[in-house]
């Protein structure tokens, strides 16, 4: 095993002192605030800052462009003879992958600076997003011999000279898990002292902080102390991290606390989900949709490797063994496989997006052939005030290039969020059109098109599909 300590991962350097460099990332933060203006009159490729950046809820990317994260996790410090993970996550279409290194305090050791130089190395040959986390912290106060986020950050602090100049790579996730249940409210203050350090110590990269409560945040603490982490941050460069097990069950909790985000003008990523965890189910669909609808980043845990191989993507990091699981992150309408972008600091690749199915030419009119369709509302998930439901569209007669859906609703049921539709409703009256990326079905194809919430009662109406 690669391994080595704090102290001898990176060589001794000068730095300014505290309050030299406090001084100045005030100045940076002032200067920021004047020049905001000049900022928006530039193109989004002329904005480049070196590396990620937030502007309210989203993550921007050296060249000034939103950055959506669309990951897995690959844990290095359990498993460092896998390492062709990193390419076999990217083969899979993701743009992120998240790793797990170890900082010295649980007994997988110490991952090496040598061995943080090697995975960004093949995160940036990979064309991958690399977001680093100490994984020492999980747990703190609840779990016997977990760090505290200082002490990741005297970890991060050995690897200093290692990421200085990679911030348009690499994202430090401070600590995973960094609070347990018990006394969930020391995570403000133990996280703005991390942040304060982090930034004292010369970091400029995004950081990443996860929620108390083992990630899920349930007394909501991350969720009412974000601002307050924020503005802690000189730099405003601090992303916040929910992980989504069996708290968010029901689809409804996935959208409250992405709206209590969303209203706070404050930064979010899911950074871990499954779709089932310890029993219960995970509202993972909705996880998906919502994120893509509202440009959240996710990544999900994790590639392989774990104890419970409920939670593996793939079996034996064998990317020929994928996993029903592994198929909803990879696979699914709004998987890896179809959002994926690649950051445009790699370039101009779209990364993994190209429609996999498009509109046959009519060789009289050189056009799309339009056929007759029929769509169907499927039930994916239901709780007591309301229910999830996916709309698919089916060409019966040729390809469609743009369809419209209307159906009444029996009682009274109706849609209160919905994404990837141009929908409007008259009372019981629904109608529902394409948004252009999702206007084409292959002839006697099937494709789930849209999704919504809607209030309770369930019903699944009789669906009216028109052809455009």
């Amino acid at each position: 095993m690669d391994t080595g300590t704090s102290a001898d991962a990176a060589p001794a350097r000068r730095r300014p002192s505290r309050r030299t460099r406090k001084w100045l990332l005030a100045l940076t933060a002032a200067v920021t605030v004047v020049l905001a203006g000049a900022w928006q009159l530039m193109p989004a490729g002329a904005q480049q800052t070196g590396g990620f950046s937030i502007d309210g809820t989203q993550l921007i990317d050296a060249n000034g462009n939103p950055f959506v994260m669309r990951g897995s996790t690959h844990p290095d410090v359990w498993y460092q003879g896998e390492f062709a993970s990193f390419g076999e996550i990217s083969d899979l279409g993701a743009n992120t992958v998240r790793v797990v290194l170890g900082s010295g305090q649980r007994n997988w050791g110490t991952t090496s600076a040598a061995r943080v130089q090697q995975i960004v190395d093949e995160c940036k040959a990979q064309r991958l997003i690399c977001v680093l986390e100490v994984h020492d912290t999980t747990g703190y106060g609840e779990e016997a011999g977990a760090a505290t986020l200082d002490q990741a950050v005297t970890y991060w602090e050995g690897l200093y000279s290692v990421l200085e100049g990679e911030e348009a790579y690499v994202l430090i996730n401070i600590g995973n898990e960094p609070i347990g249940n018990n006394n969930p409210s020391q995570w403000t203050q133990a996280t703005v002292n991390a942040v304060d350090r982090m930034r004292d110590i010369g970091f400029e990269h995004t950081l990443v902080v996860d929620a108390p409560n083992w990630g899920q945040d349930w007394t909501n603490t991350m969720r009412a102390q974000a601002p307050t982490v924020a503005a802690a941050d000189p730099l405003g460069n601090t992303l916040f991290s929910v992980h989504m097990y069996q708290v968010y069950s029901s689809p409804q909790t996935v959208i409250d606390y992405f709206d209590a985000f969303e209203a706070m003008n404050l930064p979010l990523i899911v950074g871990e989900y499954a779709d089932t965890h310890q029993g219960s189910t995970v509202a993972w669909e909705t996880i998906q949709s919502e994120a893509h609808a509202r440009g959240i980043g996710w990544i999900a845990w994790s590639y392989s490797g774990n104890s419970d191989p409920i939670l593996d993507q793939v079996l034996s990091f064998d990317p020929n063994q994928m996993t029903t699981y592994g198929q909803r992150v990879f696979d699914s309408t709004y998987g890896i496989g179809n959002t994926s972008e690649r950051a445009t600091v790699y370039g101009d690749d779209p990364g993994p997006t190209t429609p996999t199915t498009s509109p046959t030419d009519n060789p009289t009119t050189g056009g799309p052939t339009e056929g007759d369709c029929t769509a169907k509302i499927t039930v994916v998930g239901s709780w007591n005030s309301g229910w999830q439901g996916n709309v698919s569209v089916t060409a019966d007669q040729g390809a469609v290039d743009g369809w419209r859906l209307t159906w009444t609703w029996a009682g009274a049921t109706r849609i209160t969020s919905s994404w990837n539709a141009d929908i409007t409703a008259s009372g019981a009256g629904v109608t529902a059109e394409d948004v252009g990326w999702n206007a084409s079905v292959a002839s006697g194809q099937t494709r789930e098109v849209f999704g919504f919430i809607a209030t309770s009662p369930t019903a699944t109406p009789a669906v009216t599909c028109e052809a455009i």
